[in-house]
């Protein structure tokens, strides 16, 4: 029997995901407990819009995410800190301070927790961040450090 599946099920499937499954596992288990629907017509073409759907949502997003990455791009955020006479800086740069450097320069918000550092930065100079927008969507944007 075919079934769709509404929540993720171990060792079956995940949600929105047509499976096949013995008659009793469907009547007696996963259609009572609401885990899963019968794989009718009806519920099939449900089942594709809700896939168009989602797709329509991803492809949204992707491109939001591209417009962002692109305005990152563009130049170098610059961060300033306190130096001493040799040109190294006081205490380092954080993901929070790179983070507020994008919010004040470049105008968009981006949470400190998906940007990592590559190097440790503490002297002046131009430095690499990585951020992870998720799903597999990573960028590097450069970051200058200038004596204030």
């Amino acid at each position: 029997m075919q079934v769709i599946l509404i929540q993720d099920v171990d060792n079956l499937g995940g949600r929105n995901e047509l499976v096949t499954v013995k008659n009793g596992y469907a009547r007696n288990f996963l259609i009572p407990q609401k885990l899963a629907v019968e794989g009718n017509p009806s519920n099939l073409k449900q089942l594709e819009e809700k896939l168009k759907v989602k797709a329509k949502k991803e492809a949204a997003m992707l491109a939001e995410i591209n417009k962002v990455i692109a305005v990152l791009k563009a130049s170098p955020v610059k961060i300033g800190a306190k130096t001493g006479t040799s040109g190294k800086i006081f205490g380092a740069v954080t993901a929070l301070q790179i983070t507020r450097a994008i919010r004040d320069q470049k105008g968009y918000e981006i949470d400190r927790k998906r940007i990592s550092i590559n190097d440790e930065v503490k002297e002046l100079g131009l430095y690499i961040a990585t951020i992870d927008f998720g799903n597999g969507n990573n960028t590097e944007i450069e970051f200058e450090v200038i004596g204030e």
